[in-house]
């Protein structure tokens, strides 16, 4: 099994304390590939200040869906997981929770075109975090605290639309409550382990394995 994690600075590793990225023990992409087995392959593709809205698909200096395709291009996947919108909810970009899942929406379009005359792999959709607006980004995620709660409705509304496996982050997942946006590196254990437990459910690539302690 092939699977791609596609995501922000969370799935980049960005670390809360210092901004540095965590190592390989620590980030969740990791960790979940240490859950599934060495007979898998998982493809870290994180960037920090990827956005799902304001490019246009397949153009843009940080549109998620530019830098999606030529993943899509280089390996034959079996599952995507999509970690994606935290980005958007940023004030400067003034985006309603609505506008947000409509980026999404678009961008799992853009992902079933390509696959339109091949199989197209399981889509994995993880809602945004919670948003902690204190400390650096007090000004930056301004009001995304409370619309990060309907951007989580609305991600799953997405995702059930368009028959994609959904994992709620805002619910399960808490950032570091000094810093506001980015994981401690014991909720990267927790996500590593919740997306394991999603994917083993429902497919039949995984054999059951032991997860991750904290």
């Amino acid at each position: 099994m092939n699977v791609l994690c596609f995501g922000d600075s969370n799935t980049f590793g960005l670390s809360a304390i210092d901004g540095s990225r965590l190592s390989e023990i620590e980030r969740w992409p990791t960790l979940f590939k240490q859950a599934i087995g060495d007979e898998h392959k998982v493809i870290e593709a994180g960037q920090p200040n990827r956005t799902l809205v304001n490019n246009p698909p397949f153009t843009g200096n940080k549109s998620g869906v530019t830098y999606l395709k030529p993943y899509l291009e280089a390996h034959q996947l079996d599952v995507i997981i999509i970690q994606l919108g935290t980005n958007d909810l940023k004030a400067r970009f003034a985006l309603t929770a609505e506008k947000i899942a409509e980026g999404l929406a678009q961008f799992i379009n853009e992902i079933e075109l390509f696959y339109q005359t091949t199989p197209q792999p399981r889509l994995v959709i993880i809602s945004p975090f919670t948003v902690f607006e204190v400390g650096q980004y007090q000004r930056i995620y301004a009001g995304a605290q409370v619309k990060a709660v309907q951007l989580s409705h609305e991600c799953r509304r997405i995702a059930h639309a368009h028959n994609c496996l959904f994992l709620d982050g805002h619910t399960l997942i808490t950032p570091c409550k000094n810093e506001g946006i980015h994981l401690p590196a014991t909720e990267h254990k927790k996500l590593a382990n919740a997306v394991f437990e999603l994917i083993y459910q429902y497919s039949g690539y995984l054999r059951r394995a032991v997860l991750i302690s904290d």
